[in-house]
């Protein structure tokens, strides 16, 4: 395995939160926040911001980052496929920007998926953590995974998956973390797919993959972050980092 970048895909309109990755956290914008996080972990040999917004990517190569401007998408993976589809590389990562307190532990053990899988049977990876809150559970922003007995994705959904109906089992519940590593081939193959039924239905993009038989591994971590969806989430990410000064 040769050259690992990471990407960044970035919109200004976001519908739930519209403006978001330019609001500012500490003392630097939520994007560059995320930028400068990913590219301190030196795990990567290119790190790059794609965008269809002008003030994103303005944000972004004023501050001696790399940024690069695309059409209009409906999904981060879409975005992704156009930036990279002419760069010579094995695995991309795509880092949400709006998961600015992402670590660099669980960026290696995506990393390690692909290391690890000599057959190439995995198209692409990404992470779980445990839920135990009900409501966290029980929330919708919060995209639930199931996996089989190989850490394999099964299904994604905003409902809460498993249902618990036997009520002798304990039932372990995984939030989805919306960070991806990807083979080339996989997401140019992705980017080249209708959008699927489920997939539109969920309103979760990594659900077209499933339901053209490819296959997820999904790795636990104990990563806590917090995911920009709402002005609320913004409130508690200048918490952390008040609490991290």
């Amino acid at each position: 395995m040769n050259k690992i970048i990471a990407v960044i895909p970035a919109r200004f309109e976001a519908s739930r939160f519209p403006g978001k990755m330019m609001e500012i956290l500490g003392d630097k914008t939520v994007i560059r926040t995320t930028y400068d996080n990913v590219v301190e972990t030196n795990l990567f040999d290119e790190v790059i911001v794609a965008t269809d917004s002008k003030i994103i990517f303005d944000e972004i190569i004023n501050n001696g980052g790399n940024a690069k401007m695309t059409g209009s998408h409906e999904t981060g993976s879409d975005r992704i496929a156009e930036c990279v589809q002419n760069l010579a590389f094995d695995i991309v990562i795509n880092v949400q920007g709006d998961e600015p307190f992402l670590k660099k532990e669980p960026l290696q053990q995506l990393i390690s998926v692909f290391k690890n899988d000599t057959e190439q049977e995995i198209s692409l990876a990404s992470l779980k953590i445990k839920l135990h809150d009900l409501e966290e559970i029980s929330n919708p922003n919060n995209v639930k995974v199931i996996t089989d007995l190989q850490d394999c994705a099964l299904y994604f959904s905003r409902s809460v998956i498993p249902y618990p109906r036997e009520i002798s089992q304990e039932t372990i519940y995984y939030k989805h973390i919306g960070v991806y590593a990807f083979r080339k081939e996989a997401l140019l193959k992705f980017s080249k797919l209708p959008m699927s039924p489920l997939e539109i239905s969920e309103k979760i993009e990594c659900i077209r993959y499933l339901e053209n038989g490819m296959k997820i591994k999904m790795v636990e971590t104990d990563f806590v972050g917090v995911g920009i969806d709402v002005p609320e989430d913004l409130e508690k990410a200048r918490e952390i980092l008040k609490n991290q000064k």
